[in-house]
């Protein structure tokens, strides 16, 4: 008998575990902890526009250096991943995490008919839409809103941050926005707040007050639930001080306390680097990959690793030659950094984006990003993406 069944079927799952002998109590918390796990899915977002050549460097092709003669990464400095692609140096403490086999580098991925601004370009990977297309809700949010059994709550999907970006939006349902747990207990225990919610079923039949009602009070439930699952516990590696940090960090603690939250979003700012580009991307990088460092160890230590994945994106990424300001304007195709302890392509999942064969002078995208969505979808969050992406797209051997 498969220990699930055995848990399911004796005694071990009622009240009388009391009596459970001390040598058989290791087995019902490995069952226990097997009934209540489910994979998590971590997103984040560089906003702004991030540089993709100069954060995975083609050190390898001269054409990057002939185009950015100020402000390429020396060939020395790069760390190093292969013959041709390397990180920043400001991404040292990545390459742990890489040589752990934990990441996967996926290079030129963008969408036809690329958009340069920077809230239409965001819309665009937000939504899962066409360049032409402008869609209301996120293919987050429509996961929510799909045959999905567990997406019945707003805490399937948390935003850590005040506001609750497009992506989380369904039509029906929607994910949660809190940066502080225990704020938002307090703050949907406040004697207003419970009289407000407390008239709910006077107005469900109207249709905009009764949305309002009705949310209020998911948020409340959920701000409940939250706060007194994740209080249970509070993790003892030592983040970096900085937003990003303290961003993961709240993000573990969720999926360290068990959390039934499949899909948790973060982000950082700072990325349209037009004008004296090297320290300003060098500073938001090396924030990322120490508080990304930290985190990855901490999921691994607490036996989540396997069952986690960070997706990292940006809405574009920067023309393929440096401007007059030292800097890099709005250009296409951009790489996303993949982690997690599953991974099954490891290390530099495809070519090099190629300098030679640009369009405009930008870069060609090989891999639609809806084909990355597509993946998680399907293989991860075990849920068809032609439901939830309008249409069926290919998917990748990533995970």
């Amino acid at each position: 008998m498969r220990r699930r069944d055995f848990l399911k079927n004796t005694a071990l799952a009622t009240a009388g575990a009391w009596m459970i002998p001390a040598f058989v109590k290791p087995l019902e918390a490995l069952a226990l902890d097997e009934l209540t796990r489910h994979k998590n899915l971590v997103i984040v977002q560089f906003s702004g526009g991030n540089d993709g050549l100069n954060t995975v460097v083609p050190f390898g092709s001269d054409i990057y250096y002939q185009k950015r003669k100020n402000i390429a990464i020396k060939p020395e400095e790069v760390i190093r991943l292969n013959d041709m692609q390397g990180l920043n140096p400001n991404l040292s403490a990545l390459q742990e995490i890489y040589d752990n086999g934990w990441m996967t580098v996926i290079n030129s991925v963008g969408y036809p008919n690329p958009d340069r601004s920077h809230f239409r370009s965001m819309d665009i990977w937000q939504s899962g839409s066409d360049a032409s297309q402008f869609l209301s809700t996120g293919w987050i949010g429509r996961y929510l809103d799909s045959n999905c059994q567990t997406c019945k709550y707003p805490y399937t999907a948390i935003e850590v941050d005040d506001a609750l970006s497009l992506a989380l939006k369904g039509t029906s349902k929607k994910g949660i926005a809190l940066k502080d747990p225990a704020a938002l207990f307090r703050n949907t225990n406040e004697p207003f707040f419970k009289r407000m919610i407390s008239h709910e079923q006077e107005h469900l039949d109207e249709n905009n007050l009764g949305y309002l009602y009705k949310t209020m009070a998911e948020t409340a439930s959920s701000a409940s639930y939250i706060q007194n699952t994740s209080k249970i516990y509070q993790t003892r590696a030592t983040y970096p001080s900085n937003g990003f940090g303290n961003q993961l960090k709240t993000v573990s603690r969720f999926i360290c306390s068990g959390l039934q939250t499949r899909v948790y979003y973060v982000s950082m700012s700072g990325f349209d680097t037009h004008v004296n580009q090297i320290g300003q991307q060098g500073n938001l990088l090396r924030q990322y990959a120490e508080s990304m460092n930290v985190f990855l160890k901490d999921l691994q230590g607490k036996n989540k690793l396997a069952d986690t994945l960070v997706l990292t994106f940006s809405e574009f990424g920067r023309r393929v030659e440096q401007n007059a300001s030292n800097g890099t304007d709005h250009g296409t195709a951009n790489n996303i950094l993949v982690f997690g302890g599953s991974l099954n392509r490891k290390g530099i999942f495809n070519e090099a984006p190629d300098l030679a064969d640009l369009e405009a002078g930008d870069l060609k995208y090989k891999i639609d990003f809806r084909e990355v969505y597509a993946t998680v979808l399907h293989k991860w969050l075990d849920t068809e993406n032609s439901q939830v992406l309008d249409r069926s797209f290919r998917t990748l051997d990533f995970i």
